[in-house]
């Protein structure tokens, strides 16, 4: 009497052999929240970064007057022109937080910019206006809301190198808080800000009569 085994399919190992990673998986992460096996599964952070090089030192000599501190949510969406939004597409909802520095370039004076009496009691300096500097996003309070995405983009992730690109939304949140800047009245302030501050300056090296404009 002869007895025939059948083979499994090489489908069925492949099934087979999937749900047993799943198995090891799930056990794993089962024993991990268990008290003395946390370690096992567990996973640590290493920071293995190279020292940190000093690529150049620019001198400053403008004078950092003013900043402003901005907030915009940022709602970022694109589709795809012939296909639905639950196929292909994307739409962000980005909280950017972040500052602009006004600041008056005073390495921009020059001899005939500044004017001092004889007697040395009345001055009188013309400056440049105050202008703006890069936005700086803050990453501590700038966040990711929510992020939808179509099946395509799902199955794109899955195989980027960064999934969680936020790059675009967070060039659009500084190109919105440049914006707010240039409409805010922070050059103002920066140019009261730095009168202000000469004035004082001079005042105490026994200057009685300080005049500053602005438009050099």
């Amino acid at each position: 009497m002869t007895t025939s085994i059948k083979r499994m399919p090489g489908w069925a190992k492949v099934v087979s052999a999937f749900v047993l990673v799943l198995v090891v998986l799930f056990a794993g992460l089962r024993l991990a929240v268990l008290p003395g096996l946390r370690d096992v599964f567990g996973t640590e952070t290493h920071d293995n970064s190279g020292p940190t090089l000093l690529k150049s030192i620019q001198d400053m000599s403008r004078y950092d007057a003013a900043s402003g501190n901005f907030q915009v949510v940022v709602d970022l969406e694109k589709d795809a022109k012939y296909l639905p939004d639950a196929i292909r597409g994307t739409r962000t909802l980005y909280v950017g937080a972040g500052t602009v520095d006004a600041y008056v370039d005073l390495g921009r004076l020059g001899q005939k910019d500044v004017t001092v009496n004889s007697d040395r009691t009345s001055a009188t300096l013309r400056l440049p206006h105050a202008a703006l500097g890069k936005p700086a996003l803050d990453p501590d309070h700038s966040y990711a809301v929510s992020k939808q995405r179509g099946l395509l983009d799902r199955l794109g992730d899955v195989f980027s190198d960064n999934p969680n690109d936020e790059r675009a939304v967070q060039r659009l949140a500084a190109q919105h808080i440049g914006k707010a800047a240039k409409d805010s009245r922070l050059t103002a302030r920066a140019e009261e800000n730095t009168t202000s501050m000469l004035e004082g300056l001079l005042r105490s090296l026994g200057f009685t009569d300080v005049t500053v404009t602005y438009g050099a």
